[in-house]
This record gives structure tokens, sequence and C-alpha cells, in this order.
């Protein structure tokens, strides 16, 4: 009777077997006739079927790189190191490391702090003040950070993502860029500070031909949570080309806040009509500002260093008072959602030049105290933010750090609406992840984290208050090993 049982077991099981492998062949048959008969790929039509692996080990690559053979700072854009300090910093654990540093301080460009002989004693700690922007505004801004949260719009991240940023920027003192994607009701939920982003395509103070709307934006300069108008030029990801949104990230709200038609995509011109040069930019700016009553600047990306020596001289020109209140100096290293490779990789100057540039001629004019600079593109840690207050910039912002504050795990999909996170994406399976109850305090502490760290550095290097950090104070591996006082570089103090 067992051994009955245990035969038609037996044969059940060979049989399915049979029917398994029978199924296998025909589906490769099939496949093969495909490939075979196809005519876009040529690894496919010669290699049938096996050349199907070549797709599959190329899209598991950068995956198994991320997590298996990549050395802790060896990975692009951002490495292991950089995003492990955020994580920590963000969960509110401890940042210390044991042994000794993993970076390799002789790779040209290090920045290498230098400390004081006789640093202020312990209850001397530095702590950052707040500055003024837009003095001579109606409503001048007294910021309190020198560390914000940079541009990104409600369409490139999440709803969810907006709401945990604007509690989070809050709960840490902070302000938050709403992007050039309009003011949405997310971004003032939280009570954060604002800085609303004109970008070139003017969405949420547009008219229909697409025209800047006074009374639009005179509407959003009365919440009294926007403290300041950024009219965006460029942005390092992508200089001499407006925003991209797809039309698969565009529901009716967001079509209904930028302005937009749903159903196509979102593309925002290359420049503002209304500028032709910078006489026009001046004007522009000071009707922005009339109309707002707020502190209004610029953000923008260096190219050709003579262009920002006629800007500031054409300032001088026409008198400070016309002057942007603050740039916002973004780097060729910036991220977005959406960008052509080209752009990304190869235009503009990176913010480790532009910004010990721009600070200088700045400086050089008289406009220290007129102008603020605002410095962006990847300065995600406390060295990072130490460093571009030693070049001359008076705040530091970034998306991408705070992106990774809410969990961002660098899968790069952000442009495929597909987040696997739910920080880019308006697909409610992966939005359903990000719970901004849980999240704002991680966006919190990692802001708070980083200030202190700078304010740590800044205490080492012997001054008071991390803005009062200058060029001397860092030092810059050269190429032969050796480092160089950033005032030697870029001989202008800052």
């Amino acid at each position: 009777m067992f051994s009955s049982f245990s035969m038609n077991v037996f044969e059940g099981l060979a049989v399915a077997l049979i029917v398994a492998v029978g199924v296998i062949f025909a589906v490769l048959a099939v496949m093969f006739v495909i490939d075979r008969s196809q005519t876009h790929d040529a690894i496919r039509r010669n290699y049938p079927v096996v050349g199907r692996f070549r797709y599959l080990f190329s899209a598991l690559g950068e995956f198994f790189r991320q997590y298996f053979f990549a050395m802790d700072r060896e990975e692009l854009p951002f490495n292991r190191a950089q995003r492990d300090w955020v994580k920590h910093a963000a969960e509110g654990k401890g940042n210390t490391v044991a042994f000794g540093s993993t970076r390799n301080l002789m790779t040209p460009g290090t920045p290498i702090f230098t400390n004081a002989a006789f640093p202020p004693l312990d209850d001397q700690f530095a702590k950052t003040e707040s500055l003024v922007i837009g003095g001579g505004a109606r409503e001048p801004y007294a910021a309190p950070s020198i560390f914000n949260l940079s541009g990104m719009s409600y369409g490139a991240i999440s709803k969810p993502a907006v709401q945990a940023l604007s509690r989070g920027c809050a709960k840490a003192g902070i302000w938050m860029n709403t992007g050039e994607g309009g003011l949405s009701p997310y971004h003032l939920e939280g009570g954060c500070d604002i800085v609303f982003q004109m970008g070139t395509a003017k969405y949420g103070v547009r008219d229909a031909d697409g025209n800047l709307d006074d009374d639009a934006l005179r509407k959003i300069a009365a919440h009294p949570t926007v403290k300041m108008i950024e009219i965006k030029l460029a942005q390092g990801a992508k200089p001499g080309k407006g925003g991209i949104l797809p039309a698969a990230k565009i529901s009716s709200e967001i079509a209904e806040i930028r302005g937009l038609p749903k159903g196509q995509d979102g593309i925002s011109p290359n420049r503002h009509a209304e500028v032709d040069d910078w006489h026009d930019l001046l004007n522009f700016i000071a009707h922005v500002r009339t109309v707002s009553g707020l502190p209004t600047g610029i953000k923008t990306v260096m190219g050709a260093e003579a262009a920002f020596a006629e800007f500031f001289d054409t300032i001088v020109e026409r008198g400070a008072d016309l002057a942007p209140d603050f740039i916002t100096l973004d780097g060729g290293e910036g991220g977005t959602g959406a960008s052509p490779m080209p752009l990304m990789d190869l235009v503009g100057v990176s913010i480790r030049e532009a910004l010990p540039r721009v600070t200088a001629m700045r400086n050089e004019r008289g406009l220290k105290d007129r102008i603020r600079i605002v410095a962006s593109g990847k300065l995600v840690n406390p060295g990072d933010v130490a460093w571009a207050l030693c070049a001359g910039a008076d705040f530091v912002t970034s998306a991408r750090g705070f992106m990774f504050s809410l969990g961002c795990i660098q899968a790069l999909k952000c442009n495929k609406n597909t987040c696997p996170t739910g920080i880019t994406t308006h697909d409610p399976r992966f939005q359903k992840g990000l719970v901004p109850a849980e999240k704002y305090d991680r966006v919190a502490a990692y802001a708070k984290s980083l200030i202190k760290e700078v304010e740590t550095i800044a205490h080492s290097v012997g001054v008071s208050e991390p803005r009062k950090m200058r060029r001397d104070h860092v030092r810059i591996v050269q190429a032969d090993g050796t480092s160089v006082q950033l005032s030697k570089l870029y001989p202008v103090e800052a």
C-alpha cells in the first residue's frame, strides 16, 4: 500500500517535471524566434535568448555596485560614507567613528581645516546667529539658520515628502524653498519659513499667457510664512534649460497649482522672456521686490567669469538699491529630477570653483553687506558646509541631503515616477511608505546635527560663530599632496 502510494507520488512529480521542462523549452523557443526575427537589436538577433542576459546584468549592475562592490567613498553622485552620515544624523544617532578616517586625505581638492593653537574653552562653543537679508525691502528677513532646504517643487517630489519637509523645517528653524512648481498647501501646513521660487514658467504667479501676474504674486507674498522671493535663472544640473516635469508626474492638483494643462510635460522656458540683459534683470528684480515687499534674489550658475563681473559692474553703475538681496549660486554638480545628460555632466562651473570666485567679485565691488550669497550644489555634510562658509557663503542650502534624511536610497529613479521610497513619485503604492508624521523628525534632526557639527568646526578653528570662518581657516590639497590656504588660491578675503 505504502509502496503503491510512493510510486504514484513519484510518477506525479515526474509528470509535473516533464510538463515544466516542456513549458520552459516552449518559452525559450518562442523567445528564440522573436529574438532571431527582430531587427532593432543586434545582440539579441545574433545571440538569441542568451543576449537578453546582457540587459538584465546591466540593469542589476547598479544595484550590485551600490551594495556589494563599491567601497565606502567610491560611489557617485554620493558615496556610502556621505549617505550614512546623513542617515545617522537624521536618526539622532551619534556620528562618532573609531580607529581612523576612511577618507583619502591626499586627494586633490580635499579641504583641511586649520585648527587654532588656542581654541575657545568648552563653555565658549560657537553658535550660529541670525543674519538679515534684504534690509531695504518693506519686510526684511532675519534668517536664523546657516543651513536650509534648497528648491524641490511639489511635482518633482511627492505630497508626503513636501509635508514631512515642511514640518521638519519648522521644527529645525530653517527655511524651505518651494522650487519652481508654485506654492502648495503642503508647503504651508508645517508653518516653516518659505522662500518662494519663481521659475522661468512663473508657475503659481503666471497669467494665461505665461507672463508674471502681479496680483498672484501679491497673494503669494501675503502669506505670513513666505519670507523671500527667489527668481530662478538657472540651476546646476541643467544650466541653459528650464525645468522638466514629465506628464506622468502631473496630477490634476499639480496642474492646477502650476497653471498647466494636465496630460502633457511641464517644460519651462530656458530663461525669463522679459529679461534680455543685466539691466533688464535688475529692473525685474526691483519690480518683484516692489510688488511683493519681500527680499528678492536670483538663483543661477557660474559660466563665464566675465559675465558675473559685468553683472556686478552693472549693479555698481545702477546703484546698490537695485541689487538682488541675495544670489543663490548653484554648482554644476547640482541635482534634479530630470535633465539631459550633457547638461548634467558637462555644463556649469563646480561650486568649489565658482563660490570663491563669485564672492571675491562681490567683495571687490563693496557689495558684501548688500548681497548675501547662498551656496548650493552637493553640500550635504558638515565639512561641505564649513568649506562654503570659509569660501564666502552667508548661507548654504541642500536638496539631496534632505532627501537622504527622508530615506532616499539613491535609486536614481527620480524621473520615472517609480521612486521606491515614495519621495519623488505620485504613485500611491510607493507613497504609502513615506509617513510624514514619522519622517519630519528625521528632517529636523539632520539639519540640527549638521549645524551643530559646523559649529564644532568653527570652534576648532578658533572663531565664535560659523560665519566668522575665513579662507585662512581652510587649506585645499593640491595634486602633489601638499595643501595650500584657500586665501592663497583666491586672495580676496571673504
